[in-house]
């Protein structure tokens, strides 16, 4: 797939695929960590006949815009980046598509655009915020699958990526990675976007500048007197949340209480698979897409 590089009004740069007519419905597919655009090769390939299939490196990844302080990664910010990159390619409405990180920020990017930009959200393995705090609070599995977040926070590793890039701090802190299931070149790739430190920081600061909190394994199993949830509106527009039901990392437990956040809710259950659910079942995410877009 080829990229093109976008400015941003805010004076990012970002490396984009842009694929299928320019005047075909919008899909925007964000990727997460520690990938990049290709977490959404198949996907592309499968609907850039009917849509524009618009995938972004984001900002912090590959040859996009690395700009190395932790507040440049607020989600205000990346958040702002997906509108921006739509005006930037004058792109009035789409459907956002997400991904673990990018899951995360389309759930803003949704829930801050519904209606007047936003037309459609699909949301693969990306806990939706108003849940996924109380599940880190209260429930052992999610808390103890997400504990590599602390590592990730923690300034201490700073030297550890500076020494061996991102692949030594995934190798010290990941417990629920599943390497036999991305194909080898792919997996290579990923590898030697790794060693750029720039990018290694860039992405770390996605969790740095986050307002979660993750606690230790050993204190309460309860949410605190003083929590305050993020206050966030009902969403409205039609939503699809695919989850893989074998994802180490965030339990099936994050899809209770969709119904009652979510007007227009679909939820699609892949079975048998990780985490990396766009590329690990690319036929199965493809198929529920294309149901819930012909809607």
């Amino acid at each position: 797939m080829e990229q093109k590089r976008v400015e941003l009004a805010n004076g990012i740069h970002l490396d984009v695929v842009d694929e299928g007519p320019i005047d075909a419905p919008a899909l925007i597919f964000l990727h997460g960590f520690p990938e990049s655009h290709r977490t959404w090769r198949h996907q592309i390939a499968h609907f850039k006949d009917r849509f524009r299939c618009i995938a972004p490196d984001q900002r912090g990844y590959r040859g996009s815009s690395k700009p190395q302080e932790v507040e440049a990664y607020t989600p205000d910010k990346l958040i702002g980046d997906i509108f921006l990159l739509a005006d930037a390619l004058s792109i009035a409405k789409f459907t956002i598509v997400g991904h673990d990180w990018g899951g995360a920020i389309a759930w803003g990017v949704a829930l801050g655009g519904q209606h007047m930009r936003v037309e459609r959200a699909v949301i693969a393995n990306a806990p939706h915020p108003a849940i996924f705090q109380k599940l880190l609070y209260t429930h052992r599995g999610q808390r103890e699958a997400s504990q590599y977040i602390r590592g990730f926070k923690d300034p201490a590793n700073d030297a550890l990526i500076k020494d061996e890039g991102l692949t030594g701090l995934l190798l010290q802190e990941v417990k629920w990675d599943r390497p036999n299931a991305m194909e080898p070149e792919e997996r290579e790739a990923l590898l030697r976007d790794w060693q750029n430190r720039d990018a290694a920081f860039g992405m770390i600061n996605y969790y740095r500048a986050s307002p979660m909190t993750v606690p230790g394994m050993d204190e309460p199993y309860e949410v605190p007197a003083d929590y305050v949830g993020p206050q966030l509106p009902q969403l409205t527009i039609p939503t699809l949340v695919i989850w893989a039901m074998d994802d180490l990392a965030l339990p099936a437990e994050n899809l209770e209480g969709l119904d009652e956040i979510i007007d227009d809710l679909t939820i699609e259950k892949v079975h048998d698979c990780g985490h990396f659910v766009p590329w690990e079942s690319p036929g199965k995410v493809n198929s529920a897409m294309e149901k819930f877009l012909a809607r």
